[in-house]
């Protein structure tokens, strides 16, 4: 009797998850050439999270590629309990996004890429808004990085009363 196979292969670190797929197309002389580019996110559920763009010759590639770049692009989002500290807002190309924290328990009121670039970070209650009328996936997941990066920890009472001692 054979014994049964038990799969040596561990888990990744980083989740990554397509966030848009699109065929482009460059017109050449003998006519069309297609490619795909693929947006993925990646995170690991702990205040990591990250972007990558890529374009391959097949989807597999482009998704590939994609992942790759989205390890080497990560941001810190500094998480307090489930939520973001404070209100931010950002803006990248002609989206502009706002994310507010929420009180524990209170879930995600968010839809599209700040969906799943918060879910990816491990935060699990935010309220987020986007004020403009961009549609790209692409440039609103791009606005809710930047405004990830904006993100501030949060003074403790204890290292601002040493800062006032001095």
């Amino acid at each position: 009797m054979m014994e049964p196979r038990i799969s040596q292969r561990k888990k990744e670190e980083f989740d990554p998850q397509v966030l848009d797929l699109a065929r482009v197309a460059r017109v050449a002389s003998g006519g069309r050439r297609f490619r795909f580019r693929a947006v993925v996110v990646a995170g690991d559920g702990k205040g990591r999270v990250g972007i990558g763009v890529a374009k391959g010759k097949d989807v597999a590639q482009a998704v590939g590629k994609a992942s790759q770049q989205a390890k080497k692009n990560l941001v810190t989002v500094p998480v307090a309990g489930h939520t973001i500290p404070h209100p931010v807002e950002a803006k990248f190309a002609s989206s502009r996004v706002l994310l507010r924290p929420q009180r524990e328990g209170r879930g995600m009121v968010a839809g599209g890429p700040v969906r799943v670039l918060c879910e990816k970070a491990g935060i699990k209650d935010i309220s987020a808004k986007f004020l403009s009328r961009s549609h790209s996936k692409l440039n609103n997941a791009m606005a809710v990085m930047k405004a990830f990066a904006k993100l501030k920890e949060t003074v403790t009472e204890s290292s601002a009363h040493v800062d006032a001692s001095d």
